[in-house]
């Protein structure tokens, strides 16, 4: 691959340096104007902060290309400011600052495995699945009739995640969730 890379090879999920941080593009347009030169419109998102900016390039631009690498590991423990990972190949222990990983923290279980994206060789953060099946450990018990669709309850799984549920949904039952989006998606 080459270092430095052109607007016309972005790709959705590439990353690149911009202002000396590192950016994954979640999306691009290129656009060609009638009257003046082409452009990109792109979306970013900070890999180090997370958040997520618009940006337009002339077409043509350069940038330096960031070198990315996602590895299986297993969630081993939270050490107060660190949470402890181990790669699931060389069995390495890596520490991840809580911080960077307080939201996918609440649906991770001791030894659930996950990805880890690594950036130029360290650790960014991970990328949890898209759905998740989890044991409903508290919630209001569902009355016999209560089957009216879009009203919901709070639930709290057996991670310690809070989220709303149809009201059928009991303590002790499965249910799917997608932890990106923090919702439920139905009963496993």
């Amino acid at each position: 691959m080459a270092e430095t890379v052109s607007t016309n090879q972005f790709k959705n999920g590439m990353h690149i340096e911009l202002d000396g941080d590192v950016w994954r593009i979640v999306e691009f347009q290129h656009v060609k104007p009638g009257k003046g030169g082409a452009f990109v419109r792109t979306k970013l998102k900070s890999v180090g902060a997370g958040s997520v900016v618009d940006r337009t390039f002339r077409a043509g631009e350069k940038f330096p290309r960031v070198h990315t690498e996602v590895k299986n590991v297993q969630y081993l423990y939270d050490a107060g400011e660190d949470v402890v990972f181990m790669d699931a190949d060389t069995y390495e222990q890596i520490h991840l600052a809580r911080g960077s990983v307080e939201e996918e923290l609440q649906f991770l279980a001791p030894s659930s495995t996950v990805r880890m994206l690594t950036v130029d060789g360290r650790p960014a953060g991970i990328q949890m699945p898209a759905s998740l099946d989890l044991a409903v450990t508290d919630t209001e018990p569902g009355v016999k009739g209560d089957t009216v669709s879009n009203v919901t309850k709070p639930a709290t799984l057996e991670t310690g995640a809070v989220v709303q549920v149809p009201l059928f949904v009991n303590v002790g039952d499965r249910v799917r969730v997608d932890p990106r989006e923090k919702r439920y998606i139905s009963r496993a």
